[in-house]
């Protein structure tokens, strides 16, 4: 989610308003404090426009 967020240069906050998530809890995501639902994780596929697979990739 980090390096998909780097490459389309979104902060934290754009990706928050895509995704219709808070971005305290997406900022906790990616330090690996706080664990993702399914429910969450298609949230933020769809913010970004991906298939949900392609956050769980790990190239």
């Amino acid at each position: 989610m980090r390096l998909l967020r780097a490459e389309r240069g979104w902060s934290q906050e754009k990706l928050a308003e895509e995704a219709g998530l808070n971005r305290t809890y997406l900022s906790a995501v990616e330090r690996s404090e706080q664990n993702m639902s399914i429910d969450n994780l298609h949230r933020v596929a769809l913010g970004f426009g991906v298939e949900s697979w392609q956050l769980l990739r790990n190239d």
